[in-house]
């Protein structure tokens, strides 16, 4: 069949499929609060039944391990959901707010409403997180969805088609897969709200289409987030057995290497490097920086033993094309002869070791790109203040994270630096922080989400301001007398005194 008919076909199936969804929305059932309840606790109950389907179609997608697909997968969904259903009265409640002096009587409040028809375009490196999260925050505020999951992990991607249909309102809330040229027809359809997480480049695409109908967008991208470490961190190789204790048949140890695991937990331990929050590079002060660098070879072999590639607690690259990206960067002549640790490959497996790269050069390909895998470079700065003018000569990462024990260390890179989120002594633990608004600034996004963020991520908030009829200032009116001018002056200032003095005729 010839390409542009099949294209044609394509956009004019799903034309009429957004249509559909715009008149279900139309018909005002999304808006009942029974309706939303209704989906929330069908996606929970989703979950609950097809956790292990879940868990297996991300494995084929990632190669993602079972406990990694549950904390950063499945239970922030399932969690999400549950803060919806138990918020969801006080989130949808009109706030009051005070009036001003010179609209009185009045009352005056916000009103959350639904945009209308969202398109939320999901990324590959969290499929079913990614997917499921945003909708959770655009079915809560009231809104029929279109769902567009990842190409790039397709076991997930027909998962969420074959499973949504089953437990969700199928006419208000719809799943189109497939690659770019759906993307592409579903972008040039009118919508109300577009949320889309992926890479910058396709960010500024979105951004391009969604101004040709003034559509409201939030783009959460990524970026390289920087790690900063100064010479205060718990960076000491061996611990002692003083400050180690079971409880429950766990181990729990304080003060040692409590840097490098947090560090590398946040880079290996998720999703092996490809997250957007991910440790992208360290700066890292340069009287500690050898040490910093055995202490986290010493964590990566208790981590994921001396053998990595035959740990099961660690992902793998999701493709061909990302293996081969990853194995040029390490192939680069700068490179190649920075690696402190790891570097070996499997493309059979699409297996590259945890890598360490020691002082590569700032102008070299693996620090002017998001890296989005397991390679970390660490670089040696003889103080805060040069890193942060490295972080600062870089666009706004999506995180920024420092460990310090110096509270004046803390503050100073708080000032002086920008960055989507910042988590001071871990990584990544913002993002399930509900409480927290989650998304970028600059190159790293825009717009927030998570918790009730995400609720206000898909809702308007109408201003209303109502007025009696039983009184009536005749000051507004013209013709304007000198007194009238004084008097709306005083009102409009807020200068009670005024008023009344003119009200008194001692004024104007």
């Amino acid at each position: 069949m010839d390409d542009r008919r099949q294209e044609s076909m394509e956009s004019a199936v799903i034309a009429a499929v957004c249509g559909e969804v715009r008149g279900d929305f139309k018909s005002g059932r999304t808006r009942s609060l029974d309706w939303r309840l209704a989906q929330l606790k069908s996606i929970v109950d989703l979950i609950k039944k097809h956790e292990e389907d879940i868990t297996e179609a991300v494995a084929v997608d990632m190669g993602k391990p079972s406990y990694e697909c549950f904390a950063s997968e499945i239970f922030p969904v399932k969690s999400a959901c549950q803060l919806a259903i138990k918020n969801l009265k006080n989130w949808t409640a009109a706030v009051n707010v005070p009036p001003l002096l010179a609209t009185l009587p009045a009352s005056a409040s916000m009103k959350p409403e639904p945009f209308g028809v969202v398109l939320i375009i999901s990324a590959w490196n969290f499929p079913f997180l990614l997917s499921l999260d945003p909708m959770v925050g655009a079915i809560a505020a009231g809104n029929a969805v279109v769902l567009k999951p990842s190409e790039m992990a397709p076991a997930t991607s027909a998962l969420i088609a074959r499973l949504l249909p089953l437990y969700l309102d199928k006419s208000a809330i719809r799943v189109v897969e497939g690659g770019i040229p759906e993307t592409t027809a579903l972008l040039q359809q009118k919508w109300d709200k577009i949320f889309y997480t992926g890479s910058p480049r396709v960010g500024r695409i979105v951004m391009a289409e969604a101004a040709k109908n003034l559509t409201p967008v939030t783009l959460e991208l990524g970026g390289k987030s920087p790690v900063i470490v100064d010479s205060s961190s718990d960076l000491k190789v061996k611990f002692s057995s003083l400050f180690r204790f079971c409880l429950g048949g766990f181990w729990l140890t304080f003060l040692f290497q409590v840097a490098t695991r947090r560090i590398a937990v946040g880079k290996w331990g998720n999703n092996n490097g490809q997250a957007c929050v991910s440790p992208d590079y360290v700066l890292v002060d340069s009287s500690c920086s050898t040490k910093f660098i055995e202490a986290m070879k010493d964590t990566l072999k208790s981590f994921y033993g001396e053998n990595p590639r035959e740990s099961m607690d660690i992902s793998r690259v999701v493709n061909i094309n990302h293996f081969n990206r990853l194995v040029g960067l390490l192939d680069d002549p700068n490179i190649a002869s920075k690696i402190a640790h790891g570097g070996e490959k499997d493309e059979t497996k699409l297996y590259i070791a945890p890598t360490l790269l020691e002082d590569v050069p700032l102008d070299s390909k693996v620090m002017s790109e998001e890296i989005f895998g397991p390679i970390l470079p660490i670089i040696s700065v003889r103080s805060i203040d040069e890193a942060i003018d490295i972080v600062n000569s870089r666009p706004k990462p999506l995180a920024l994270y420092l460990f310090t024990k110096k509270d004046k260390v803390k503050e100073k890179v708080i000032a002086e630096t920008s960055a989507g989120g910042m988590v001071v002594n871990d990584c990544c633990l913002h993002f399930l922080t509900t409480t927290l608004p989650f998304g970028g600034v600059g190159e790293s996004g825009m717009g927030s989400y998570h918790g009730k963020f995400s609720f206000d991520a898909f809702s308007h908030h109408k201003a209303i301001l109502t007025r009696p009829f039983w009184m009536d200032i005749m000051a507004r009116y013209p013709p304007y007398s000198a007194h009238k001018k004084t008097f709306i002056r005083c009102l409009l200032e807020a200068d009670f005194v005024g008023v009344i003095l003119c009200l008194l005729g001692l004024k104007g």
